[in-house]
């Protein structure tokens, strides 16, 4: 059941006297649990727990962090309906979408748990001593993946579970050894409560440190200020605005010991339609992004915002039968009230613009908390003279761009900010002749994708979902798929330590078994 309270550690707290309900948007009326936001007494004590925890859960073996995650995935199952019919009512999604995120949450924790206990994700790294070297003997230098330390997780407010409480952020820190406070997200508490006592139920049955998971409340900013400021936390993973996103990374810089915000904070995800697809097959591509743009209300960071084509007959066609297919597809209900009014607000800024034109506007009167989609156009030159197109509108919402010619179109996109991924609409050997436009679009993302449409981030090691800033505060890194545990460790090194005294992913016995580094050779053998 939901009780609105903290996990604090492992003990349920309500000592303050704020509280907040979520909001069921579909029926437009909010629902009852009431949650008690948490005090600066309660946050002291998290980080606290948390810190104390650190201390055993960074040397907990890969077997033993696998059987916690597995344990994460188990209990989070066997929540069963009473999870599907909360996470229903805090974001009017259907049920079907709910078991769909679930299964994708209980896959990133799986996943983890099979490269944790496999082990040679540390990157262990070992050249042995040469006390015969001139002039200086060489010392035995021993490296592998640390992990950093509490780490923050904000829930993000359209994945209130592959995104939040024991979404991918969580898992990877779990992963690399740090314990995690979570500030759950205010529009979906209630879910995120569940979770969190998933979690506590599997970290009590692995015997895991008291502190290694907590929960906090938060229906504003100030519990994630206090976290973020406090000199126990080691970092932090946040998914949602540029704005938001932004204040965190500001905050993390100004501390007396700076710390990393790993900040995935949106994305207008530009698609490129080259002539010769345009030429055959525009209005079939047209359909199939009618589909994408309103996917979900358009609620995905991945979402197709902006397209790019050359001024062209087949760009009109493509223009048009967008236009029309997408004013028949029935609107949905958004996430939250607020969010469709921050729809509707972007949504009028970008349109009361000079040079722009609305081609489709669903006019038909909608449900309260329903998207109306719409579509504009706008010419290359205005484009690059009015950055308040750039905005993301967050929502079933899309803005064409007609280029004047090849040059105009990589010179768009050479000055875009960056996003999280680049679509190429081409047809064969187009890609050939327009090595240029792609070399620019692969400078502004993280993930490029060849006649396909952005919506849609499979979990898996080859994927990247980050990109240059803004799209993410470090393009080094991915949020999804095992390879984000690397944003949760530092690089560290032992140099002529007792053999006996290493952790076992550097010992010369290699009783892990792992692949390592040796002397420049990768072996997952001993050594002499």
């Amino acid at each position: 059941m939901v009780t609105g309270k903290n996990y604090i550690g492992n003990q349920l707290s309500a000592k303050g006297n704020k509280t907040f309900q979520t909001f069921n948007p579909e029926l437009n009326k909010e629902n009852s649990p009431i949650f008690t936001e948490a005090t600066s007494e309660e946050i002291e004590e998290a980080v606290h727990l948390a810190s104390e925890a650190f201390k055993e859960f960074s040397q907990v073996s890969g077997d033993k962090k696998a059987v916690f995650l597995n344990a994460i995935a188990d209990e989070i199952l066997a929540l069963d309906d009473l999870l599907v019919q909360t996470y229903c009512s805090e974001t009017g999604l259907p049920e079907g979408r709910a078991k769909g995120e679930r299964g994708r949450t209980i896959g990133q924790l799986r996943s983890f748990a099979n490269l944790v206990a496999e082990g040679s994700w540390v990157d262990a790294t070992i050249d042995t001593a040469d006390a015969n070297r001139e002039p200086q003997p060489k010392p035995d230098l021993r490296k592998f993946n640390f992990p950093l330390g509490p780490i923050v997780v904000f829930g993000a407010s359209n994945f209130p579970l592959a995104y939040s409480t024991a979404g991918g952020d969580t898992a990877a820190a779990f992963a690399a050894g740090c314990p995690v406070i979570v500030k759950s997200h205010p529009m979906h508490a209630g879910t995120g409560e569940l979770v969190a006592s998933a979690i506590q139920k599997a970290a009590i049955k692995t015997n895991m440190p008291n502190g290694v998971f907590s929960n906090l409340n938060s229906s504003g900013i100030e519990v994630g200020q206090k976290l973020v400021s406090n000199a126990g936390v080691k970092a932090v993973g946040f998914t949602g605005s540029i704005k938001g996103g932004r204040a965190l990374y500001d905050l993390a810089a100004k501390r007396e010991e700076p710390i990393p915000v790993f900040a995935e904070m949106g994305s207008i995800n530009p698609v490129v339609l080259l002539p010769k697809a345009l030429e055959n097959r525009a209005q079939d591509i047209a359909k199939t992004y009618a589909g994408s743009i309103t996917l979900a209300t358009g609620q995905f960071c991945t979402n197709p915002g902006l397209i790019l084509g050359v001024k062209s007959e087949g760009l009109t066609s493509f223009i048009d039968t967008l236009s029309n297919e997408i004013v028949k597809i029935n609107p949905s209900v958004m996430l939250h009230p607020n969010i469709k009014e921050g729809y509707l607000k972007n949504k009028e800024k970008v349109v009361s613009q000079d040079g722009v034109s609305v081609t489709a506007n669903y006019s038909e009167v909608v449900q309260d908390n329903y998207a109306q989609q719409a579509v504009v156009t706008v010419k290359g030159e205005d484009f690059l003279q009015n950055t308040t197109l750039h905005l993301e509108v967050f929502g079933p919402f899309s803005m064409v761009i007609q280029c004047e010619d090849e040059k105009q179109l990589e010179h768009i996109i050479s000055n875009l900010e960056g996003q999280l991924t680049g679509t190429i609409i081409a047809d064969n050997n187009e890609l050939e002749t327009y090595r240029n436009i792609v070399h620019a679009l692969q400078d502004r993302v993280g993930r490029i994708i060849f006649n396909g449409v952005p919506t849609g981030v499979e979990v898996c090691e080859s994927m990247v979902h980050g990109g240059p800033y803004p799209a993410s505060t470090d393009s080094r890194f991915t949020a999804v798929g095992v390879g984000s545990i690397k944003r949760w460790v530092r690089p560290f090194s032992y140099q002529d330590w007792p053999n006996n005294l290493l952790p076992d992913a550097l010992k010369n016995e290699n009783p892990l078994g792992i692949l390592r580094s040796v002397n420049g050779i990768k072996s997952t053998g001993k050594i002499d």
